[in-house]
């Protein structure tokens, strides 16, 4: 039985993996030094405790949502961009870890592995290639031998280890949003919903060996767990819709946009309070 020294050999990959995926470079271990001691003097002294402003620059970059001032997108002379979005909704986050979620063959490893290379301070991981690789064998052959229990399992594992780490982008099993568990990981970040119809899907994957779709009628398969699935899956902070057509471009640009708009509609507690204050005419309140 594989899965029966899967614990040991998912720790074993996950510990190299963070070694080799998260080691800082000497470059960015200056940029890291240079950054906690620009935080360090941001911090105050609140009852003999250290106490980091909200408001400092460290904690509010001040970078706006580049689709509401189009002088950050175009220049003048051609229709080129100044600056790609994707980058600048990296220090938006703050460190936020993105979490792709949505059925089998919606795009969520190329759309989520191309965000975060666009963004260029994030790293990119998918759940199910950590298992593979754990495992020493394929996801359908992972079913074979131990059943889609035992891989749930497995997977809950995977997740609960890498949503420790920061400024990543992570690619999810169709599944993973089943169990109660899981959630309480994702919601540690924000959840972007791949959102396809089963025909579109078939499409994409109709001749792999999806180890769910082996019935006799595939697409009626796929449907019922689309709609098994989908009052978990619209939970998400995020809902992009996929049409036929799209390519990983243009399904990543509609990703990068609804989240600079998910950030501008849902400001910290903190930036509301304050907006509240200077609109009540507290001009005092800075």
């Amino acid at each position: 039985m594989v899965l029966s020294r899967l614990p040991s050999l998912l720790l074993l990959a996950l510990l190299i993996g963070a070694a080799f995926s998260f080691a800082p470079s000497p470059i960015s271990l200056q940029r890291s030094i240079r950054i906690q001691q620009q935080q360090q003097s941001s911090r105050l002294l609140a009852g003999g405790f250290e106490w980091e402003d909200p408001t400092s620059d460290e904690a509010d970059p001040g970078v706006e949502n580049p689709y509401k001032n189009p002088a950050l997108l175009k220049n003048n002379d051609d229709d080129s961009l100044k600056v790609d979005p994707a980058r600048l909704l990296s220090p938006r986050l703050q460190g936020c870890n993105l979490y792709f979620i949505g059925m089998m063959g919606s795009g969520k490893s190329t759309v989520g592995d191309l965000v975060a290379r666009r963004m260029g301070t994030y790293n990119f991981l998918d759940t199910d290639t950590i298992l593979e690789r754990a495992a020493g064998m394929s996801i359908p052959q992972i079913f074979d031998t131990e059943g889609e229990e035992a891989f749930r399992v497995a997977e809950a594992q995977v997740l609960d280890s890498v949503h420790s780490h920061v400024r990543i982008v992570v690619s999810t099993g169709g599944g993973l949003v089943m169990r109660n568990q899981n959630w309480s990981k994702l919601q540690t970040g924000l959840v972007v919903y791949l959102k396809c119809d089963p025909e579109v899907i078939m499409k994409r994957i109709e001749g792999t060996d999806r180890p769910l779709l082996q019935t006799d009628n595939p697409l009626e398969t796929l449907q019922k767990l689309m709609k098994e699935r989908q009052d978990r899956y619209e939970q998400a902070d995020v809902t992009v819709e996929i049409t036929e057509g799209m390519g990983v471009e243009e399904v990543s640009d509609k990703c990068i946009r609804a989240l600079h708009d998910f950030i501008d509609d849902n400001p910290p507690a903190w930036k509301q309070a304050k907006a509240k204050a200077q609109a009540d005419g507290l001009d005092w309140v800075q």
